[in-house]
């Protein structure tokens, strides 16, 4: 007489389930993505993509007029989706050989082009994405050549940011001035003294087992307050010190920035691409674009992302697509095209960056400033010390270049050194991967030949 009345509840029960456990799942594994690993250290990686971020925006706010205001609303957006979707601190930054383009050719490329070409550029990605070809060119590409691409990208960020710290910078056109004096609100001592506190704090970026070995008693009481004196010093923001440092430097340079702030958002308004505007979009700024994004917004994300987030895996194919949605939305209102990129990944995490609250936070102040000052903003941006951009960028290049070292045979760092090579004296990431796929396939080739027995007469 008991097992009818136990068996009753067992046929309930499953029904109702699969119908509240969907939505649920999909807003705490948002919630987890967003949450901070450490408030500090969260705030501190948001800093690590700035040393890129700021100088391409300003220049193209300088030099063509691109709305800064609109940029920031829906790159913030951008931020807090992507952190929300990912739970890594993905990066989003400016489509750089786009960029290049437009601040060295502002007179024939203005606006309309940069937009066509974001929006090609876009169109591309999100196919290959959908497709699931990217995900396919994921697969097939060697180790040694994406090491290659992320080592001649790292570098290139760090020139760039020695170039910054040395030289006078003129944004607008994009070219080097005289020696940077040595004294000055954005002089070289300044940029030494925040490149030695980053040191001194960050280090050259602990590994995990190094955390670990540190909890291993050796007796005695000293060594705990070493330790705690270590790990108070560890757990200062230095990205965001340093930045802040540069925020109230800008005022100080010049105290009446603040009576040319307009607030309120910038007209929101579609932009205009005649034929003309597409064609030259599509030339002069799509085709050199595609391959860095396909390699470096793409590839070298989804390599870097696996070597510093084991566990989350994240496909071509998604990232692709993610970087495709991004243009094909905000392009058409005059946001600049954007992607993601290794550098800015390989910065965040190097100043703390570990979830997609990171970035989310960035997001939102990028949001908030969009919505509050509009493009006014850019004559504080014109005021930042460049040597303080040029130290944040050179750990994020550092950190990206250190990726590479996990080269262990001759011939892989033979492919990788080749390809960097390449990549850096002809300042093309294509021609780079062009030829370390070559002499990769050349390498296979003189191996298969060798191993292949003498054939006896």
């Amino acid at each position: 007489m008991e097992s009818p009345s136990y068996q009753i509840p067992l046929r309930d029960t499953p029904t109702q389930a699969p119908r509240s456990r969907f939505p649920s799942n999909i807003v705490h594994k948002v919630r987890d993505n967003l949450v901070f690993r450490s408030k500090w250290a969260e705030l501190n990686g948001a800093m690590g993509d700035l040393g890129t971020y700021i100088p391409i925006v300003l220049a193209l706010t300088l030099s063509v007029d691109l709305n800064l205001g609109t940029t920031l609303i829906f790159t913030g957006i951008y931020n807090i989706v992507t952190g929300a979707i990912y739970g890594v601190p993905m990066p989003v930054q400016p489509m750089k050989s786009i960029a290049a383009v437009a601040i060295s050719n502002s007179a024939e490329f203005g606006v309309p082009e940069i937009m066509a070409a974001g929006i090609c550029t876009g169109g591309i990605l999100f196919l290959l994405g959908v497709t699931g070809l990217m995900q396919l060119v994921y697969k097939l590409i060697p180790l040694s050549v994406v090491r290659g691409i992320q080592l001649s990208q790292g570098l290139s960020f760090a020139m760039s940011a020695v170039k910054y710290i040395r030289k006078v910078q003129d944004f607008s056109k994009s070219k080097s001035g005289d020696d940077r004096h040595w004294l000055g609100l954005d002089g070289l001592v300044l940029a030494i003294v925040c490149s030695f506190f980053i040191i001194v704090v960050n280090g050259a970026g602990e590994e995990g087992s190094e955390r670990e070995g540190d909890d291993i008693n050796l007796g005695g009481r000293e060594r705990p307050r070493k330790r705690g004196l270590r790990q108070m010093v560890a757990s200062l923001p230095s990205a965001f010190m340093v930045f802040l440092l540069g925020v109230i430097l800008a005022f100080i340079r010049r105290p009446g920035v603040v009576h040319d702030f307009k607030f309120g958002p910038s007209s929101i308004e579609a932009v205009k691409i005649s034929k003309h505007a597409w064609k030259e979009g599509f030339v002069k700024g799509t085709i050199p674009q595609l391959p860095l994004s396909v390699l470096n917004s793409v590839i070298a994300v989804c390599n870097l992302s696996s070597d510093l987030f084991p566990g989350k895996d994240f496909s071509a194919s998604s990232v692709s697509v993610s970087v495709g949605l991004m243009n094909l939305v905000g392009c058409w209102f005059g946001a600049m095209p954007c992607c993601h990129g290794a550098g800015g990944l390989a910065g965040q995490y190097k100043f703390g960056g570990r979830s997609g609250g990171c970035v989310a936070l960035l997001g939102a102040a990028k949001l908030v400033l969009g919505l509050v000052l509009g493009s006014s903003l850019v004559m504080v941006l014109n005021q930042f010390p460049v040597g303080v951009l040029g130290v944040l960028l050179l750990f994020a290049g550092i950190e990206l270049a250190m990726a590479s070292r996990d080269m262990n045979t001759k011939e892989e760092a033979f492919v990788m050194l080749i390809c960097t090579a390449v990549s850096i004296t002809g300042s093309s990431a294509a021609l780079g991967f062009l030829c370390g796929i070559a002499v990769h396939l050349l390498l296979k080739v003189r191996n298969w030949h060798n191993d292949q027995p003498c054939s006896t007469v």
